[in-house]
């Protein structure tokens, strides 16, 4: 029992230590609720180890470990993306399986293997310490069934049952540690309620035409150069072309730096403010199963247009395979659409391949049509052979691309005749380390290109300046408004 009591303090003092060095750091001591949370936590999992392995060394390195991982998980995100570890980072598990390349950009190859090494080692070694001792096991099952109990007691107390109502994600990581803020959010995550449903909205054909065809281009880490780099050289010629035909143009705020695609396509898709969606924000489309009558697909079939998504990727990230259905896209187009093009430097499908087949789609259709589209040409890792200078020319080199569907696109739909509407955004900034870093802007440029009948364009280049969910009522706006 003695070896058993030294080796959970020594846990407890390692991982309060630990937590002290997440980023934001507080500078002084957490609150003690916070402090008692995490206490109840590592000495629960301390518990349910001892009682798996039987082994107090066992129980004390793993359950220390747990903390360690997610310490040095938050602060790598932290640096590379403006902010801390949060719950819906867990629900990501299964992609970063899958696409391991996504999330491991700042980890080199050989670090990946000496770390996948190491782990290995450490599990066997574990293995082999596993004790058949009948009361060691006997002591994990009541730590843990004690500290479980220790737990919900704490958690429905005053201490904090009204701490944390609203997210303010840095601040109270700050007072309240990393395990006890990770767990309160999740907490109040699976206390939100879904939102009523969204009223029908009905097409307006006074004045001018509303559109016909409407397409909305979520560009993949798309950015003004310029805004950027700070180089005039580096100026995108359809993005400034687009800016000065646009019916209105101006700066997107999107919340997320570098990643987070999922919160700006929520945004734009179903019109929910970040205030309205609560701790639901970290990740709308763990939630988004329950609002799919705010999606405008939703909307914009309800109104006689023929939806489509098209996405030249694995539509199983962020469960889009059965989101977007379930939104009420009418047709679902995928990398397997694509499966004839070569990827574009062995990456992914390139963006002036998208826009002609999106050119194509709406081309074959004489129906009201609704096209959303997300890119993927401009998603990193960007290979560069001399630093961020390397990694800038690469990413640069694919924004072009970009910027040329974006003129290609605007072509089309003038050519095509029909009233049109044509949004065109980037989802977040790039980070790129030494060029494009948290805690600078992290707005990207929209354009909405309106066209009247026989292509004419409707607009005088009106700045305003939106989050997403405003750019998604604007869009409607173009339909159940006529155009001023």
């Amino acid at each position: 029992m003695t070896t058993i009591v030294f080796f959970l303090l020594a846990s407890l003092v390692v991982t309060l230590l630990l937590d002290a060095r997440v980023h934001p750091r507080r500078g002084r001591l957490r609150r003690m609720s916070g402090v008692a949370v995490h206490v109840l936590m590592v000495t629960g999992v301390f518990g349910l180890f001892l009682a798996i392995a039987g082994n107090s060394v066992v129980a004390a390195v793993l359950a220390t470990g747990m903390v360690a991982v997610l310490a040095v998980a938050s602060n790598a995100k932290h640096r590379m993306l403006g902010e801390p570890l949060v719950f819906s980072d867990l629900a990501l598990l299964a992609a970063v399986v899958r696409h391991p390349r996504f999330y491991f950009t700042a980890v080199s190859l050989r670090q990946r293997w000496l770390a996948g090494v190491a782990a290995l080692a450490a599990a066997l070694v574990l293995i082999s310490q596993v004790s058949w001792s009948a009361p060691a096991h006997l002591t994990g099952g009541v730590l843990a069934g004690g500290a479980g109990i220790g737990l919900l007691f704490c958690l429905r107390s005053r201490w904090l049952v009204e701490a944390m109502r609203a997210p303010a994600l840095e601040p109270d990581l700050r007072d309240y540690g990393l395990i006890t803020t990770l767990l309160t959010y999740w907490l109040r995550w699976r206390e939100t309620a879904d939102p009523p449903a969204a009223a029908p909205i009905q097409v307006n054909r006074s004045h001018y035409a509303p559109p016909e065809v409407i397409v909305i281009i979520q560009c993949e880490s798309f950015a003004d150069s310029v805004a950027i780099t700070g180089d005039a050289r580096h100026a995108l010629p359809g993005l400034a072309a687009a800016r000065a035909a646009a019916w209105r143009h101006g700066d997107l705020a999107v919340s997320g730096f570098g990643a987070y695609t999922m919160r700006t396509e929520y945004g734009v898709l179903f019109g929910r403010s970040e205030a309205a969606l609560g701790f639901r924000r970290y990740d709308p489309f763990l939630s988004a199963h329950g609002e799919t009558s705010h999606a405008l697909s939703a909307r914009l079939g309800g109104a006689g247009y023929r939806c489509t998504f098209v996405h030249p990727h694995d539509m199983r990230f962020y469960g889009r395979d059965r989101l977007m259905p379930a939104s009420g896209f009418d047709q679902i187009i995928g990398l397997e659409a694509f499966a004839s093009t070569p990827p574009q430097g062995g990456r992914y499908v390139d963006d002036r391949t998208l826009g002609t087949m999106l050119g194509d789609l709406v081309a074959g259709t004489a129906d009201l049509s609704f096209v959303y589209a997300v890119t993927m040409e401009n998603h990193g890792p960007w290979h560069g052979e001399d630093g961020a200078a390397g990694e800038l020319d690469s990413y640069l080199k694919h924004v072009r691309s970009s910027d040329a569907m974006l003129s290609d696109l605007t072509a089309r739909l003038a050519a095509d005749g029909r009233p049109a509407l044509l949004v065109f955004f980037g989802d977040h900034r790039p980070s790129i380390p030494g060029v494009s870093m948290p805690g600078a802007d992290r707005h990207t440029p929209y354009v909405m290109l309106r066209f009247g009948p026989g292509g004419t364009p409707i607009g005088t280049g009106e700045r305003v300046d939106v989050t997403p969910a405003d750019l998604h009522h604007a869009v409607l706006a173009c339909v159940s408004a006529p155009a001023a």
